[in-house]
């Protein structure tokens, strides 16, 4: 991460409980892709480091003989433990309260590491060494996100009213939302105790070239398809982000609930706004021999 800014456990402190709902889900096609690219069949093991509440790792499972979710924060990691249950994987799916400084934690060797949205929170030199150590000559490991070079729905002049490409709601007033978050928290984004005045970082090629990965091979999974979001979804986007942790807000977290609701009525009075689904984009790096 970025000088001056250091990790600590209240990061994503009360979360978990609205990441599901609030956030965004990868593009529909994920699984068959991955599945397509490493041939993957429902053997091998599978390492998500910052695995969050499973999102990544459950919607995988049926493509591995075990899967393992790593996360520091025990909230993501009780949210991933109920719905594995509720899936009905609990049988192959173990999840790990720990920093991704802290592998390779006698977790043994793996085909595929994942790491989703998640790697800039780390000490990423130190854990791509490790993790490279970790995979099994020939494995692989994925960086997935959002494709970032999208346009964001909902944002930018005259958002707040804008309809969607056609679609039956409007806009997410995203630019509006984010006023309203920095009106209580202040314009420097927040991350846990400190501050990230410059974002989290990029340059993930470099960093995993220095620890040695072949590659990558870069994969979009098209997204695009008409997504319907409720007001109460929208809520759980905001509180499920690490500048918009619940904690964050203190005493004034009411407060700022009841403002944003508000302003979600006067953008929307139906309470539902139109957005398209993003796209997902995939890295694949190679632990190849040298």
């Amino acid at each position: 991460m970025g000088a001056g800014w250091e990790w600590d456990d209240s990061l994503f402190a009360g979360t978990a409980r609205y990441y599901r709902r609030g956030r965004l889900p990868y593009a529909p096609g994920l699984a068959g892709t991955l599945a397509e690219v490493l041939k993957l069949d429902g053997r091998g093991r599978l390492i998500d480091v910052g695995c969050g509440p499973g999102v990544i790792a459950l919607s995988l499972a049926h493509l591995f003989g075990e899967v393992v979710g790593v996360d520091p924060d025990r909230g993501m990691v009780a949210e991933a433990t109920r719905e594995a249950a509720e899936r009905g994987v609990a049988g192959k799916a173990r999840w790990v309260q720990a920093r991704a400084e802290e592998l390779p934690a006698g977790l043994g060797t793996f085909d595929v590491a994942t790491f989703a949205q998640s790697f800039h929170w780390m000490d990423r030199d130190l854990v791509a060494v490790t993790v490279k150590g970790m995979l099994k000559t020939g494995g692989v490991l994925a960086h997935i996100s959002d494709l970032k070079t999208e346009r964001e729905t909902g944002t930018g002049t005259g958002a707040e009213t804008r309809i969607v490409g056609g679609l039956p709601h409007p806009a997410a007033p995203c630019s509006a939302i984010d006023g309203l978050v920095k009106e209580y928290l202040g314009p420097v984004r927040r991350a846990g105790r400190g501050v990230l005045p410059h974002g989290t970082p990029g340059g993930e090629a470099a960093v995993l070239t220095r620890a040695g990965f072949s590659g990558p091979q870069r994969h979009v999974v098209p997204g695009g398809q008409p997504l319907e979001r409720t007001a109460d979804d929208l809520v759980a986007g905001v509180f499920s982000m690490s500048f918009s942790a619940p904690h964050l807000f203190g005493t004034r977290r009411d407060a700022f609930e009841a403002d944003l609701r508000r302003l979600l009525r006067e953008a929307s009075p139906s309470g539902r706004f139109s957005e398209r689904q993003p796209s997902t984009e995939i890295f694949i790096w190679r632990n190849d021999p040298r």
